[in-house]
């Protein structure tokens, strides 16, 4: 996997048919014969025509291709064979280049661009080379093969050129959390991609977490635009977590097409765990197991602003915050639009914080009288906000208002088996 394409707001990539000359069973669709564009148009690697002096004589023994495939000797020479025609044009960035050869053992291959080299492998036996990587789009690659057999060493260049692709063509992939963040124990891994993933199973494929030490987890669609991975459950304290989102060049389906691989690493700090009871006005707060502090604290009034009950993970952190409700659908009488809310933790899209509710004190630990949110006093939000990570667990129970998968992290509102279900691979 490598990043090879950056600063782009879209993505750019090719999954699709191979090229038109494609021969995808690796026979000699391109046989010895000379490259139409050569190596800078010179018409191939023959014996008199090179103009790269890959001769008998310079190459101290190597033998170049004809055109019917033999190298004038007795002794067959090797022909080499690709899925991707001499001089092709239009070809998918989605192609991983294939090289085989019959009648010899391939010794090296050299797939390049302007931009570097293509990472790929030769097999066990030498008889083929496969791409690691897929292509760039608009860009033009030499490959260089070399073999050799009993009759000596036969090498064979050619280019083709890659279709290009409008950034309406390409998908970008954003990734939470960021790159060296520690989060809590709750944070899920989110892809988002600006525009619709329809082959998910393609992408999916590509997308990779992996963690030390290891935890089963599953990936889970969202919408085409958005995929978040979990494990079974919540990270264990201090686990190091690799993100691979190899999708550059993946076909996305509808003629779209993943354009950057994305990788980040991220650690998870101590299980804060905080338990919320809506019936009992308390708030437990858990360190890996240990109980910290028990705070008062007063939920949504019913019927009208009941809190969700179920599990919430704090999506954002805001030492001050403007809280207006018109932003959330609540008008007249019960509007209001506060500019200093402090100690602010976001735990839901649709609006549900923790935070500072100094105006509320006298209700805290007997009475539900907010809009919502959970209020504490401002002492122990600052407490509370200090110790509080992106990722941290807030559990809700009292209340028959349930949380959702998609309003904030909801990740773990959902039992395993049925998150599973999510993944376009399940």
């Amino acid at each position: 996997m490598s990043v090879r394409r950056l600063g782009r707001a879209r993505a750019t990539a090719v999954l699709a048919a191979l090229a038109t000359v494609s021969c995808l069973s690796l026979t000699a669709c391109s046989s010895g014969s000379d490259d139409p564009q050569g190596d800078g148009g010179s018409g191939g690697d023959t014996a008199a025509g090179s103009g790269s002096g890959d001769t008998a004589a310079d190459d101290g023994g190597s033998q170049q291709v004809d055109d019917d495939g033999s190298s004038g000797d007795d002794a067959a020479s090797p022909v080499f064979s690709t899925n991707v025609g001499k001089g092709a044009s239009d070809v998918p960035v989605s192609t991983l280049v294939e090289v085989g050869v019959d009648g010899g053992t391939l010794s090296s291959v050299t797939v390049s661009s302007s931009e570097g080299e293509v990472a790929g492998e030769l097999n066990d036996d030498g008889s083929s080379w496969t791409a690691s990587e897929r292509l760039e789009p608009g860009t033009t690659y030499k490959v260089v093969s070399v073999a050799d057999n009993d009759s000596g060493e036969a090498k064979e260049r050619m280019r083709f050129t890659t279709a290009d692709l409008s950034l309406d063509q390409q998908i970008y992939p954003s990734v939470a959390p960021l790159d060296g963040e520690t989060v809590g124990v709750g944070m899920p891994v989110i892809v988002t991609f600006d525009l619709p993933v329809t082959d998910r199973k393609a992408f999916e494929k590509n997308m990779s977490v992996t963690s030390e030490p290891a935890q089963q987890g599953s990936w889970h669609w969202l919408s085409d635009n958005e995929a978040h991975w979990r494990p079974k459950t919540y990270w264990r304290p201090g686990t190091k977590v690799h993100v691979d989102v190899d999708v550059n060049g993946v076909d996305a389906g509808n003629g779209l097409y993943g354009q950057e691989d994305r990788e980040i690493d991220f650690t998870t700090g101590d299980a804060h765990i905080y338990q919320v009871d809506a019936d009992t006005h308390q708030m437990k707060v858990f360190s890996n197991g240990k109980l910290l502090r028990t705070i008062p604290i007063t939920t949504g009034e019913e019927p009208d602003y009941t809190t969700r009950s179920g599990v919430k993970v704090i999506v954002e952190k805001f030492e001050s915050k403007r809280m207006n409700s018109e932003t959330v659908g609540i008008t007249g009488s019960e509007a209001y639009d506060i500019d200093n809310v402090q100690y602010a933790m976001r735990l839901t899209y649709s609006g549900e914080f923790i935070h500072a509710a100094p105006w509320s004190v006298a209700s805290q630990g007997n009475a539900n009288v907010s809009h919502g949110c959970t209020g504490m006093s401002t002492e122990n939000a600052a407490w509370l906000y200090q110790m509080t990570r992106r990722g941290d667990v807030v559990e809700y129970t009292g209340t028959d208002k349930p949380m959702t998968l998609d309003n904030g992290y909801g990740d773990w509102n959902a039992s395993f088996k049925n998150y599973e279900q999510g993944s376009a691979l399940a």
